[in-house]
């Protein structure tokens, strides 16, 4: 117990194992970019820097009917907690009876 209270642990290590990195596979595909600009061939971009995302409100639409909002989950709430004080109320009352 004593030898644990006066234990410094050792600082914890950091490595990165490296990746593979393939020289001539480079080469061919700055070879290709390049032949590919000569030609005037141009591949169509798969990010467009002016492209924004309009993910607002796109989960509750996908969800149709079957979302709730705020105060359908609020009336659900109330009902729920109203039926379990009537259902404790009785289990009481049943329980002091006899």
């Amino acid at each position: 117990m004593i030898g644990k209270f006066f234990h410094m642990p050792n600082h914890r290590r950091f490595s990165i194992p490296y990746r593979y990195y393939d020289p001539e596979k480079e080469e061919m595909q700055e070879r290709e970019d390049r032949i590919k600009k000569e030609l005037g061939i141009h591949e169509k971009k798969e990010f467009d820097s002016n492209y924004r995302a309009n993910i607002r409100g796109q989960f509750r639409r996908a969800m149709g009917e079957s979302s709730k909002t705020s105060s359908d989950a609020r009336r659900n709430y109330n009902t729920r907690l109203i039926t379990f004080v009537i259902v404790l109320s009785i289990a009481v009352y049943l329980f002091f009876k006899f």
